[in-house]
């Protein structure tokens, strides 16, 4: 897309506060202009024929079409990035999860007040901008696949974790690699950019396809093998060793990288545990968010891995960590499973031990 042109937001929603909301979120925006508003999918129809907007916000729940049943639609006729703007409750995040499986980029919380506005606006500017550029799935394009993998070998060292981030694009990456884990592997803890409420949906939905336990993280959780914790949608989630294990602790510590969750907080809080023996990767989504923390895990002798520009929605975290310097590997994503198996068995069969600690300039405020 040309940097220096500006881009063109169709809003969708049957309510007109919603429309007005989303409206004035981005108008202080001077990369962004919002073209137009529809209150259906009948009305948003002609006015993309008319209009031809680059990224569309969408509504789920609307008189005459759902915002689902539009998106398959559109998808199949004429693909564009679309982010779902989504009601904060159990349902909503539900058919948000089954947009995002049908093509969406991106899901968002839909406004609940004015107040609401001031935080929507930065969020929402920062999806759109991703959305404009992400590289969208083909209709009838095969979900990819990878090999059935083997439990991993030998004993695990009690000390082992296994670190996820990703943002646009995650929660479909996520559930490609996570299902194609055998069980038996140690803690996995994942940071995605997701709001609240959407978070236990993502978790759940994982669950129902992995061999483990997923599930969104609370307060003082342990972190365990055959178990991976979800950080919570506005909470920023951290590891700390507790006796021979490790729990997770959950803050609303101001956002990092415009972010809460963050990736950063988790990585670093990582390294910042003596003994941790870490494989992490950094998967698709837009920012920088995870690569600072990824190199305070390679300094401390983690096994770092990236997912590659081609299998990205949008190739900004791992580009960042790979720009850093801080990736072993960057992969496809349809190999990332088999690389986070090959390196817990690694691991597990080293003796070597981790290196000196870091300095205290790598905690994060």
């Amino acid at each position: 897309m040309n940097p220096n042109k500006k881009i063109r937001v169709l809003v969708v929603d049957d309510s007109a506060v919603v429309r007005k909301m989303i409206c004035d979120a981005l108008r202080d925006d001077p990369q962004i202009e919002v073209v137009g508003t529809a209150v259906d999918p009948y009305v948003a129809r002609d006015l993309i024929l008319k209009l031809d907007p680059d990224v569309l916000t969408l509504d789920i729940e609307m008189p005459r079409m759902d915002g689902l049943t539009f998106l398959k639609i559109l998808q199949q006729h004429r693909p564009m990035p679309v982010i779902i703007i989504s009601s904060l409750t159990s349902a909503g995040s539900q058919l948000a999860l089954e947009a995002l499986e049908a093509g969406a980029v991106d899901v968002l919380a839909k406004p609940a007040s004015a107040y609401s506005v001031g935080a929507l606006g930065a969020q929402l500017a920062m999806r759109v901008k991703a959305a404009a550029v992400a590289r969208l799935r083909q209709p009838g394009t095969p979900p990819l696949s990878a090999p059935a993998l083997l439990p991993a070998a030998g004993g695990l060292h009690p000390r082992q974790l296994i670190l996820m981030g990703s943002s646009t694009g995650g929660t479909e990456a996520l559930a490609h690699v996570l299902p194609r884990l055998p069980a038996g592997l140690p803690g996995i803890a994942i940071v995605q950019h997701i709001p609240p409420i959407f978070s236990k949906a993502l978790a759940e939905r994982l669950s129902q396809k992995c061999a483990f336990e997923v599930r969104e993280a609370a307060d003082g959780d342990a972190l365990r093998p055959s178990l991976a914790l979800v950080a919570p949608g506005d909470f920023h989630m951290a590891v700390h060793s507790v006796g021979g294990g490790y729990r997770v602790s959950l803050s609303q510590r101001p956002a990092v990288h415009h972010c809460r969750p963050a990736v950063d907080v988790l990585f670093r809080s990582v390294a910042d545990l003596p003994a941790a023996r870490v494989v992490a990767a950094i998967l698709t989504g837009m920012g920088s968010d995870g690569a600072l923390g990824m190199k305070a895990l390679k300094e401390r002798g983690a096994r770092t891995l990236a997912q590659n520009e081609e299998t990205c929605v949008v190739f900004g975290m791992p580009r960042a960590a790979i720009e850093m310097g801080v990736v072993d590997r960057v992969l496809p994503l349809q190999s990332m499973a088999a690389a986070i198996l090959e390196g817990v068995n690694a691991q597990a069969a080293s003796r070597s031990q981790p290196s000196a600690a870091l300095p205290a300039a790598s905690v994060l405020p």
